[in-house]
């Protein structure tokens, strides 16, 4: 499996597709949202929603776990999609999980018409506008059932005298972008944005320096 996957970032490399962060992460990365997912009651008849899935790079692990047909992915970058879809998965692996896709950048998680077990949005977050953010939790509260669960990652913001971004716009590398940034922002802040849609938010663990939140209905 390691040669494999190997194999398969330098052809993403080769091609010039970005990673989704440093090379040498990229495998552990991504098997790290499969299993925090499992840490969280993930079977493989669950239906998966992965925002901002780019290359597949947790998408790989996802879909090699889940029966055919249970894997939705959104990414609006085609280009970065459709590498991950040509390297990681290929033709015989596309066939039998049978995986969809959309490039809408609009956070649109109602364009599939499923309703989700889990929701996965790993380093999102870390680029996303409030606006953005806001968006994706009226989705979620939509598109989901009571257990439903939305995993999520930010760059917690921790000193009392910074400010949090306020702009409307993503930062950072983007369908649109090459320029590299985050955007980092307070737990309360993000706790509040759940409550006004009638949300829980639970603190889990750190990661790669990012803060993983998971967000439930209220009982």
């Amino acid at each position: 499996m390691q040669n494999e996957l190997k194999q398969k970032i330098g052809e993403l490399e080769s091609r010039g597709i970005f990673l989704g962060g440093p090379k040498k992460k990229f495998v552990a990365a991504g098997r790290a949202q499969l299993e925090i997912l499992l840490s969280h009651g993930l079977v493989p008849q669950d239906r998966v929603l992965d925002v901002g899935c780019g290359a597949l790079r947790g998408g790989w692990w996802l879909i090699h776990f889940l029966r055919p047909e249970r894997y939705f992915g959104i990414e609006p970058n085609k280009e970065m999609l459709q590498a991950g879809i040509d390297v990681m998965l290929g033709p015989e692996l596309l066939a039998e999980k049978k995986p969809q896709f959309s490039n809408n950048d609009n956070f649109d998680f109602s364009i599939f018409r499923q309703v989700f077990d889990f929701v996965l949005a790993r380093s999102v977050w870390t680029h996303a506008s409030i606006p953005q953010i806001q968006t994706m939790l009226k989705f979620f509260a939509r598109c989901s059932h009571r257990n439903s669960a939305f995993l999520t990652s930010i760059v917690e913001l921790k000193r009392p005298n910074v400010a949090e971004y306020s702009g409307a716009d993503w930062v950072g590398r983007s369908h649109r972008s090459v320029t590299a940034g985050l955007v980092h922002y307070r737990f309360s802040t993000i706790e509040n944005l759940c409550k006004s849609e009638g949300l829980v938010l639970e603190r889990l663990t750190e990661s790669y320096d990012q803060l993983w939140l998971k967000i439930s209905h209220a009982s």
